[in-house]
């Protein structure tokens, strides 16, 4: 009778130490630890993840961007830019 007691408490100990185990893992991952970028001033800055036009992924600091009225392309001016830009690539 004592021995599945302590399988029973064994089983219960190893559920709960992989439920606590899992909880902090996922909490890490999915709470996303942004590092602060800092100037050569000491201050912090926001930077921006974009996309350039030749594919590579650059960091931009967000007060360099324009943020007054925006205006959305079109699909056909968005054909033709990159089209552009690859037949300067291959010329």
């Amino acid at each position: 009778m004592q021995q599945t007691d302590k399988t029973s408490s064994r089983k219960k100990f190893l559920l709960w130490g992989a439920t606590v185990f899992t909880s902090l893992t996922a909490f890490k991952i999915f709470a996303g630890s942004k590092k602060p970028s800092f100037s050569p001033d000491g201050e912090k800055k926001e930077t921006v993840k974009m996309l350039t036009q030749d594919g590579k992924l650059v960091e931009v600091d967000a007060s360099k961007l324009y943020c007054g009225k925006r205006k959305k392309i079109s699909d056909e001016q968005l054909k033709t830019w990159v089209n552009k830009n690859q037949i300067n690539k291959k010329g």
